[in-house]
C-alpha cells in the first residue's frame, strides 16, 4: 500500500512538470509561467520559464495582506549581547521596504549585485530581503571572513554596494569587520560604489567620506521601495563555496524554482504550518541560513528564529533548550556537531531538564553524517523524532530526508532515510554503471534534471559548472559523496568520494569507521582519515574527543576503539592508530576539516582554510600526529 511519500516521490520523478506545477500554485506570481520545465538547453535546465514573481513579496507582503501583520515573523535571540527582539510580519515588511529604498537611493537596480558581510543580526536578513524586493542579487559572505577571501568574492560578484556591520560578537571576543572590509576593497580589483555600515554599540567603525553610508541615518530619510517583479529564472543570490582549485565557486539560486521548492519543503519535509515557530541554528553566511533562517520559513508564514550565539558557552550547554522553551519552537534544524558539543559538556542532559520542551516536536540534523551515538543520545533525551537529512550548498534543500509532512518512516541509524521528492538518486560505479546489488558503495549521483531550488549553474561560469558537477557522470549531477542504497530504498552517505580509502586494495569508508568510534561510551566526537603508507597505500588514523568527566585513561580508550574497529569492520581495515585530541578543526559551520588534517599527516603543502573556526587547533593536531609516530614538521 502506498503512502503520501511514495505518491509524491513517484509523481515527482515520472511527471515532474505536473508535480512542481501543482506546488507552484502556492506562490503568488505576477505573470504565470509559460512552461514548468524547459530542457531545450540541457544540461542547463530552467524551471517556470516565462513566469514572473517577487520573492520578498511572497515572504512578507502576502502574509500582511492575508491578515497576519501582527504575527511574529522573526525573533532575534542574542545571548552574546543579551538581546531578544521580535519583528511582526508588518514591521519586518516595512523595515525591509525602507532598506530597499536605501539601496535604491545608492543606485542599486534590478540585476545589480550587493555583498552582505554581516554578523547574525536582523539587519543581515533585512538586507537579503531588501535585495530580493528590488531584484538585486545578494551575495552573503560570512561575517569576519578573511580580507583576502572577501576580496576574491568582490572580484567575482562585482557588487555595486557592500553592506556590513561595525563588528561581530563572539563568545569571548569582538571582531571588528570594517578594517577587514577596507583591506578587502584595497586588495580587490573591482571596487564598490558605496558601503553601508550598520554601527553596533560595541565598536564604532571609522567611516570613509564619500564612500561609506551610515545605516541608521540612511534609514531615517529612506523612501520605502515597492516589490519589483523579476523573471523566475533571474538570479536571487550567489553563495560562494570553496572549490578544489582554491577559487571559490559562486552557486546561483534563481527566484522561481527556489520559492516553489522551499515553501513546499516546509510542510512536506519539516511538517511545518503557517504560524509555527521554526529554528535553524545556523548562520546566514551558509546555505542553511539562506534557505531555512530567511526564505523558507517566511515563505511558509512561519515564525523564524535568528540566533546569535553558540550551542555551548553562551552561557552554557543549556542555551538551545532555553531558546526552544522560551519561543515555543516546534522544529529545530542544526548540525550534528552542535549536539556533540552539548553531549560532551552535559552528557546526562541535566540542563535540558530545567526547561519545558512540550511544544518541541522534531529535531533535524544535517551538515555531516549523524553518528548513531549522537542520534540515540538526542532521541533518548528529547523523546521526539531525531531526523538526519542530507543536502549541500549546491542543492539548496534536502536531497534525502525523512519527510515528516508526508510520511514518517522508521529511522535507520546512519541513514537520512530516502530521497526527497524530485531527487532521482542513484549509486554508480566509476564507469557510470548502476551499482548492484543494493548495499554496495559507489558514487551517489542525481539524475538530471535537478528539481527546483537546486543550482542552475555557477555565476558567470557555465564551463566550470559542467566540469565540477556534470562531466564525470554524463546525465547526472555528481554529489561527490559516496554511499549506498539498501534494499528498502534507504540511502547511506558514508563519506565524500575522496574519503574512501584504499587499504592494500580494499576500498573502505572512513565514515563507517567513525561510526564505530562514536559508539564508544566515552567518545564525544571523532574523525577518521587515511594517511599515506608505503606498504598498504593508505592506513586509517583516528582522532577522538572525549566527553567531559571521563575517568578512564586515554591509552585504555584508544586500545578499546582500535579493538572495536577490528571486531566490527575486521582486520582488513588495518586500524591501529588513534589519538585523543582536545578538539577537532572545523569550519564555522561545524564541518570537520579532514582534508587539511590529512595533508598535515602526509607532509603535503597546505594552506590555512579560510573557513576555519580556530587556527590554533591545527597546531594541536600536528602535535598529536607526532605523538603517534606520524611526526610531521609544522607548516
Amino acid at each position: 500500500m502506498t503512502n503520501a511519500y511514495d505518491d509524491s516521490y513517484n509523481r515527482s520523478i515520472n511527471d515532474p512538470e505536473a508535480f512542481w506545477g501543482e506546488a507552484a500554485e502556492q506562490i503568488v506570481w505576477t505573470r504565470r509561467w509559460d512552461k514548468v520545465l524547459d530542457g531545450s538547453r540541457a544540461p542547463f535546465y530552467r524551471w517556470f520559464v516565462g513566469g514572473e514573481l517577487n520573492t520578498c513579496y511572497n515572504a512578507l507582503d502576502v502574509h500582511v495582506e492575508q491578515g497576519r501583520a501582527t504575527q511574529a515573523a522573526l525573533i532575534y535571540d542574542s545571548p552574546v549581547t543579551g538581546t531578544i527582539r521580535t519583528y511582526t510580519y508588518g514591521e519586518l515588511r516595512d523595515i525591509v521596504a525602507r532598506f530597499a529604498g536605501v539601496l535604491a537611493a545608492q543606485g542599486v537596480e534590478k540585476g545589480d549585485r550587493v555583498i552582505i558581510y554581516m554578523p547574525m543580526v536582523p539587519e543581515a536578513a533585512i538586507a537579503m530581503l531588501a535585495c530580493a524586493r528590488i531584484g538585486a542579487v545578494h551575495s552573503v559572505v560570512f561575517g569576519g571572513f578573511a580580507a583576502k577571501e572577501l576580496a576574491t568574492r568582490i572580484d567575482d560578484a562585482k557588487p555595486k554596494v557592500i553592506v556590513t556591520a561595525s563588528c561581530g560578537v563572539e563568545v569571548k571576543k569582538i571582531i571588528a569587520y570594517k578594517p577587514l572590509l577596507d583591506m578587502a576593497i584595497d586588495l580587490a580589483r573591482s571596487k564598490p560604489q558605496k558601503c553601508i555600515i550598520f554601527q553596533r554599540p560595541m565598536v564604532a567603525a571609522e567611516m570613509i567620506a564619500g564612500r561609506d553610508v551610515d545605516w541608521d541615518a540612511a534609514m531615517q530619510t529612506a523612501q520605502p521601495a515597492d516589490c519589483v517583479p523579476v523573471k523566475a529564472t533571474d538570479p536571487l543570490y550567489i553563495l560562494y563555496t570553496s572549490g578544489t582549485t582554491g577559487e571559490p565557486k559562486g552557486v546561483v539560486r534563481d527566484h522561481g524554482g527556489h520559492a516553489v521548492a522551499l515553501k513546499w519543503s516546509m510542510k512536506a519535509i519539516y511538517g511545518m504550518e503557517a504560524g509555527d515557530v521554526y529554528w535553524a541554528a545556523s548562520d546566514v553566511g551558509w546555505v542553511v541560513g539562506h534557505s531555512y533562517i530567511v526564505y523558507a520559513p517566511l515563505l511558509k508564514g512561519c515564525t523564524t528564529i535568528l540566533f546569535e550565539g553558540k550551542p555551548v558557552g553562551t552561557p552554557d550547554a543549556g542555551v538551545f533548550w532555553r531558546v526552544i522553551a522560551q519561543h515555543k519552537v516546534k522544529a529545530m534544524f542544526t548540525a550534528p556537531t552542535a549536539f556533540r558539543a552539548i553531549k560532551r559538556e552535559d552528557p546526562q542532559g541535566a540542563l535540558m531538564k530545567q526547561h519545558d520542551l512540550s511544544q518541541f516536536k522534531t529535531l533535524f540534523l544535517a551538515g555531516e553524517r549523524l553518528d548513531p551515538d549522537t542520534l540515540r543520545w538526542a532521541r533518548n533525551l528529547l523523546g521526539v523524532p531525531v531526523i538526519d537529512h542530507w543536502w549541500q550548498t549546491e542543492t539548496g534543500w534536502a536531497i534525502c530526508a525523512n519527510c515528516m509532512g508526508l510520511h514518517a518512516f522508521e529511522v535507520k541509524e546512519g541513514s537520512p532515510t530516502k530521497p526527497a521528492p524530485g531527487w532521482h538518486l542513484k549509486v554508480l560505479d566509476p564507469e557510470s554503471k548502476t551499482v548492484n546489488p543494493p548495499g554496495q558503495i559507489g558514487a551517489l549521483v542525481v539524475q538530471l534534471p535537478l528539481p527546483p531550488g537546486a543550482l542552475p549553474t555557477l555565476w558567470n561560469n557555465d564551463d566550470r559548472f559542467i566540469a565540477s558537477y556534470l562531466e564525470e557522470f554524463p546525465g547526472y549531477y555528481k554529489t561527490a559523496d559516496a554511499g549506498f542504497i539498501d534494499e528498502d530504498g534507504y540511502a547511506y552517505i558514508m563519506s565524500r568520494t575522496d574519503d574512501i580509502i584504499n587499504v592494500a586494495g580494499h576500498r573502505l569508508s572512513t565514515g563507517a569507521m567513525e561510526e564505530v568510534l562514536s559508539d564508544h561510551p566515552d567518545v564525544a566526537e571523532c574523525a577518521v582519515l587515511g594517511v599515506d603508507d608505503e606498504l598498504k597505500g593508505q592506513v586509517p588514523v583516528g582522532f577522538i574527543v572525549l566527553k567531559a568527566g571521563v575517568a578512564k585513561s586515554e591509552a585504555d580508550i584508544v586500545r578499546e576503539v582500535v579493538q572495536m574497529v577490528r571486531e566490527r569492520i575486521g582486520p582488513v581495515a588495518f586500524f591501529k592508530k588513534a589519538t585523543v585530541v582536545k578538539r577537532l578543526p572545523k569550519t564555522r559551520s561545524g564541518k570537520i576539516l579532514r582534508g587539511t588534517i590529512q595533508k598535515i599527516a602526509d607532509n603535503k603543502p597546505w594552506n590555512m582554510p579560510a573557513t576555519i573556526d580556530d587556527p590554533v587547533i591545527l597546531d594541536e593536531i600536528t602535535d598529536a600526529l607526532q605523538v603517534i609516530g606520524l611526526a610531521r614538521a609544522r607548516n
